[in-house]
């Protein structure tokens, strides 16, 4: 079971998806994401496996949370920097995003 000092390793941060594409040599559909977590952190690449709940379009400019402080994972020729977090829900994940207006770099505490 994990404790409350297991969940607070995790640095949890709000960012913006500035730019979304297809992850063509990803084994599975994913979309490579460039999301900006403003200034102190800067912008960050993930690779994610959402392309049943979400078009290119609807990602540009969408709040997520992301976790920021895991290794970074090689998904084919793409880096992915961070973890973006969602649920798994009926057919796909569906993105857990601030429900009131958050900075870019906010931290979840």
């Amino acid at each position: 079971m994990a404790s409350i000092e297991d969940f607070m390793k995790l640095d949890i941060r709000v960012g913006t998806i500035v730019k979304a594409e297809t992850n063509l040599k990803a084994k599975k559909p994913a979309y490579k994401l460039k999301i900006d977590f403003g200034p102190e952190i800067g912008i960050k690449n993930s690779s994610a496996q959402i392309t049943d709940k979400y078009t290119i379009d609807e990602l540009c400019n969408k709040k997520i949370l992301a976790i920021i402080n895991f290794k970074p994972k090689q998904i084919a020729d793409f880096m992915s920097e961070v973890l973006v977090l969602g649920t798994y829900s009926d057919k796909g994940v569906v993105l857990i995003t601030p429900d009131k207006d958050a900075q870019n770099g906010d931290k979840l505490g």
